[in-house]
Order: structure tokens, then sequence, then C-alpha cells
């Protein structure tokens, strides 16, 4: 599939990678081996699409809700989050993504905040594609942090509506998402782009995320091609 050929390409489009534990226990291996190979699809994922023509990946990493797992299992996500971070950091900016962080960053352990504005920062100005990672992220959190900034901000009553909002999300210069695909044959957005998904397509794929592969990435934009996007009007 060559980009100059094709029409009708998502700009952004978001993806619940889910599946990485139940694809460790189908395989009887232990659970965190699931986590790696899951990281590993991950930093090949954007690519696939980008070349497609896609300009704007967002991915479901870690929510709010996920501190509620196992000390052992957090911790371990924790250092591949640092691990990405880090270490492989300069394969995403060799490769010119523009990194960014959504979610509260401030509670993560350690360095990491340090490190997340690091990286923001040191991407910013790369253009080969946006990579938007959801860490300690929540689509309720986010809408309850845009007021409360907004109450910070001593925003009036009359002054409250969908673009004021919108201004105060997280990165909310990112387009809403025209496609949100979640794997492993969940359907369900468990908390994600709750306000941005309001239209976005949805699609939800029975393989896991760590069986993704580069042809599931061309079969997603040709499914997107062959739907007829209707946003409340008559269309």
């Amino acid at each position: 599939m060559k980009k100059e050929n094709q029409k009708n390409i998502p700009k952004h489009i978001g993806i619940i990678m889910d599946g990485n534990k139940r694809w460790s226990k189908e395989r009887n291996l232990p659970t965190l081996d699931g986590h790696t190979k899951g990281y590993s699809k991950m930093k090949e994922v954007p690519r696939w699409f980008f070349d497609l023509g896609v300009e704007i990946v967002t991915v479901y990493a870690f929510s709010t809700e996920n501190w509620n797992r196992s000390r052992e299992e957090v911790n371990y996500l924790m250092k591949l989050i640092r691990k990405a971070f880090t270490e492989d950091f300069e394969e995403m900016n060799k490769r010119g993504y523009k990194v960014m962080i959504s979610g509260r960053m401030d509670e993560l352990p350690g360095d990491l905040p340090e490190v997340c504005i690091d990286i923001t920062e040191k991407t910013k100005n790369n253009t080969k594609g946006i990579l938007n990672i959801c860490l300690n992220y929540g689509g309720r959190a986010e809408i309850v942090d845009a007021i409360k900034k907004m109450i910070k901000n001593k925003i009036e009553v009359d002054q409250v509506h969908e673009g004021m909002i919108r201004k105060y999300l997280y990165n909310n210069e990112l387009e809403d998402p025209d496609l949100i695909i979640r794997t492993s044959g969940e359907q369900r957005l468990s908390g994600f782009q709750l306000w941005q998904g309001a239209y976005s397509e949805l699609l939800f794929m029975k393989k896991y995320w760590p069986d993704f592969e580069e042809t599931d990435a061309k079969l997603i934009l040709e499914e997107y091609q062959n739907r007829q996007r209707r946003f409340g009007g008559n269309n």
C-alpha cells in the first residue's frame, strides 16, 4: 500500500494495546514475558502506520487503574517505560518521531516525570510522525484535571463551552482520533480518549497485542477506507 495512492487515510489512530497477559498465559509463559513482547511490538507499530500515511499514533501504555495490579507487575511496567524513554529513546529520535506524553506525569515514580519532560523536549521539532503515549492516563481523570485547571484559572460559568474544555485537556493541540483500535477481543474503551473519541470509528480485533503484525496495519486502514463517518448530522 503506497500512501501517495491512498485516499481517506486516518490522520490520527488510537490504540488500546490489550492482551499481553493472556498471550503469556496461553503459551504457559510468565506474565511479564507478555509485557516484554508487547513492548517490543509497540516500538514497531507506529512506524508501520506512519509509513502508510497516518500522522499521529496514540497508544494506551498505562492507565490510572493499572496501579491496582500486583506490585511486581507495576514495577516491571515502570522499568519497561523507563527503558523506552532512556535506552531506546535514540531509536525513536532517529526515526524522527515527535514524542508526547498524556497523563498525570507528576505522579510517576522516581525520575520518570523528568525523563518524560526530557524526551518531549528533545523530540519537539521532529516531523516524521507524532507518537502520543498515554501514561498514567484515564479519560475521566483527564476531564477532572481540566476542570480543576479551569477553576484555578477562575474561568467564569458563561465562559465554559466545549472549546474551553478542550483547551485544558492534555496535549490539546492534537486532533481527535479518527479511529480507535483495541486488540484482544475486548469491546470497550476502558477510559481511553473519552472526550476526544466521541466520534471516532471503533475497531476491535480478536488477536492479542503481541501478535499484531504489519499486515494488520494495512488491513485496518482498508477497513477504515470502507467506512462512511458520521458526526450526528443527516449525512
